[in-house]
């Protein structure tokens, strides 16, 4: 028997919540005194350039599954503090073996990379600056990615001597083709973002860094103000849980559609855009769900948790 786990207790503040400080939460905009729809997350090692490290993966498994079941939180937007966005992983810390068994290993990378990619609310990234190896690698599960002109990007893995992580081995290859993948990785190189070799990755390349964050907030902002939050985490789920012809593409479209025809969602947007006013969504991501959901196979066995509200939000 699977047991369901406890409840996520969810904050009043996320600028209050206790973390590692190598990842830092705020507000948008910061010091609002409760929960906005857009929050940021910053990777907060800027003299170490932000490279990756442990109590980075302990943070991300914190926050984001609190994000998934907030129905405050509507658009994250990550970004690094100072000039680089991240430079891969710490190598003063080092990669290390033989502490578990290999079956039992599973690596930190693809722990962010999950977190991100199981949350129902959408991330954009804001690379400010340059960023490699896993600073590339978690980002690819984001909706957006937004860039820095002069900056320098790469997947470095085979140059350290080790192989691809954080589930890129899945995303890279679906983001920018497998040919334009298989360059990257083989090379091992670093890049200007607007390097044909990235394809589409990023959506967006800005001329000055300045111009990244304010940029990602902006897209987020209008996002979570115009956007049904289950209508966008329905579509990403049809794009990324592939049925695996068109076939079953559209059963799998056409149950979750008709469902939707009657959602409070559908009727508030179509009213909204009648009425000439910005829409309010609120139907709980966990309430009502089309009833094929999920219609791929959950390789986690356990369940995902509920939000605890506090007494008080």
């Amino acid at each position: 028997m699977i047991f369901d786990p406890s409840a996520i207790e969810l904050p009043p503040s996320y600028e209050k919540i206790q973390t590692t400080g190598h990842v830092v939460v705020s507000h948008y905009p910061p010091g609002t005194p409760t929960v906005t729809p857009v929050v940021v997350v910053t990777l907060n090692r800027p003299a170490n350039q932000n490279a990756f490290t442990g109590q980075m993966v302990q943070d991300f498994e914190k926050i984001f599954p609190m994000f998934d079941v907030d129905e405050r939180v509507k658009v994250i937007v990550l970004t690094g503090a100072g000039k680089t966005f991240c430079a891969g992983a710490d190598l003063d810390i080092g990669f290390r073996a033989g502490k578990e068994r290999m079956i039992d290993h599973r690596d930190g990378g693809g722990r962010v990379a999950l977190a991100i990619h199981r949350c129902r609310k959408p991330t954009i990234a804001a690379m400010q600056g340059s960023a490699v190896g896993v600073g590339m690698t978690m980002t690819l599960p984001a909706i957006i990615r937004i860039a820095y002109e002069k900056g320098k990007y790469g997947f470095v893995f085979a140059r350290r001597g080790i192989t691809m992580e954080s589930c890129s081995s899945y995303f890279l290859p679906r983001l920018v083709g497998y040919s334009n993948a298989s360059y990257l990785v083989s090379t091992g190189g670093v890049f200007p973002p607007s390097s044909k070799h990235f394809g589409d990755l990023f959506n967006e390349i800005l001329p000055d860094s300045a111009q990244v964050l304010p940029r990602a907030l902006e897209l987020a902002t209008e996002i979570a103000e115009n956007v049904s939050p289950t209508s966008s985490y329905l579509n990403r789920a049809l794009m990324w849980r592939d049925t695996g012809s068109a076939e079953s593409a559209h059963l799998v479209e056409s149950h979750v559609i008709y469902h939707m025809f009657g959602a409070p969602d559908q009727k508030e947007g179509v009213t909204a855009f009648f009425e000439k006013r910005k829409p309010n969504f609120r139907a709980n991501l966990d309430d009502n769900p089309p009833p094929n959901v999920p219609w791929w196979t959950e390789v986690d066995t356990g369940r995902n948790p509920k939000a605890k509200l506090p007494s008080k939000l």
